[in-house]
């Protein structure tokens, strides 16, 4: 028979059965995040995720050795890795200059239908030009150099400095607005998302929604929006 204060919130027992829940839930929501470009969206995407508590590997086109510092920055639950370690894990952040999506996504594992978040914008420099996508929206194209990804538009619309502080602010969440073509990917990454502290819109399919959320030309690009709790 059990003591009288055995299954009391205070005994030594319930403490460390409630630690071992605690500990269990933290570590089935963990996930290993991959982030292919490690430029200010890419850090300040990789920063929220490790304060959330996930692993991160971050990538670049310049090799793991170029990213010591900022692995020391984000602290132990991220380590450097290529492009194809990044590329496995179990959600996908692309965050590269847009000139550079096609090789960033050339000669990686398959996809098997992981998710892609895709942080980019088909913006070419000098002048912020808009480039030629033949009629389809950046993510589109993203989503043909992925083949078996299931492509999320997200974390694009905001600026690096922005998008890097905390999320909640003045009483709610910054909004990031999401698009893509599957229910389950899009639930995934809003669970994500709001595990960072954020609010997520969901704008639809990756032709209508990501043409609102796309930069330059979207009408909500650099749009900066509290979601009141």
């Amino acid at each position: 028979m059990e003591g009288p204060g055995a299954s009391q919130p205070g005994a030594p027992g319930a403490r460390r059965h409630l630690h071992s829940l605690s500990l269990r839930r933290t570590q089935e929501q963990a996930m290993v995040v991959g982030i292919i470009g490690a430029g200010s969206i890419g850090q300040a995407l990789a920063g929220h995720m490790v304060r959330a508590g996930h692993e991160v590997i971050v990538s670049n086109s310049r090799g793991p050795e170029s990213l010591a510092g900022l692995v020391r920055q984000l602290g132990p639950r991220t380590r450097a890795g290529t492009r194809q370690e990044a590329a496995k894990a179990d959600i996908v952040v692309l965050s590269v200059p847009w000139e550079q999506v096609p090789g960033a996504l050339a000669d990686l594992p398959p996809w098997n239908g992981r998710i892609l978040i895709d942080a980019t914008n088909p913006v070419l420099l000098p002048g912020f030009r808009l480039a030629d996508l033949g009629g389809r929206t950046s993510s589109e194209v993203v989503a043909s150099l992925a083949p078996g990804a299931r492509v999320v538009k997200a974390a694009n619309t905001l600026l690096a400095a922005v998008l890097a502080v905390d999320p909640r602010q003045a009483g709610g969440r910054r909004v990031l607005f999401m698009s893509g073509n599957d229910a389950d990917a899009m639930t995934e990454a809003g669970r994500l998302f709001g595990q960072l502290g954020f609010a997520t819109v969901d704008l639809g399919p990756l032709a209508t929604g990501g043409r609102l959320q796309q930069f330059p030309g979207g009408p909500l690009a650099t749009l900066n929006l509290i979601k009141l709790d």
